[in-house]
């Protein structure tokens, strides 16, 4: 998988923009969409919705400075950056086994299997 955080696309065509949103669709941060009208929205894609046009597709995002959820025509966006950072970003379950098990041939005592901090 590429890495996706701080790559922007401006003035995609109609292939590329779906492709981004798709990665954005997958993507475990925020990000920023830019409207056609110049408006920003930051905040992290949750659904979306794909058909035939792109008047038809919509993404559903939680806005990062608010509680109400909004939806965003793919016809509307003009712009997409990948801002947020990547909560997921290199915390696969085999990287996860491989550090425990690295520690543990380390010698290391008192170890467990539990979860990365996120923050």
């Amino acid at each position: 998988m590429t890495e996706l955080e701080g790559r922007a696309f401006e003035n995609a065509t109609e292939d590329e923009l779906r492709s981004a949103l798709e990665q954005a669709f997958d993507y475990r941060g925020d990000v920023t969409l830019t409207t056609r009208d110049g408006t920003r929205v930051e905040g992290y894609i949750f659904d979306r919705h794909t058909a035939a046009t792109l008047q038809d597709s919509a993404v559903r995002l939680f806005p990062k400075n608010s509680e109400t959820k909004i939806t965003v025509s793919y016809a509307d966006i003009a712009g997409l950056a990948f801002t947020g950072r990547d909560t997921a970003a290199g915390k696969s379950w085999e990287a996860w086994v491989k550090k425990y098990w690295e520690r543990k041939q380390a010698g290391e005592t008192g170890i467990a299997i539990e979860p990365d901090s996120l923050e």
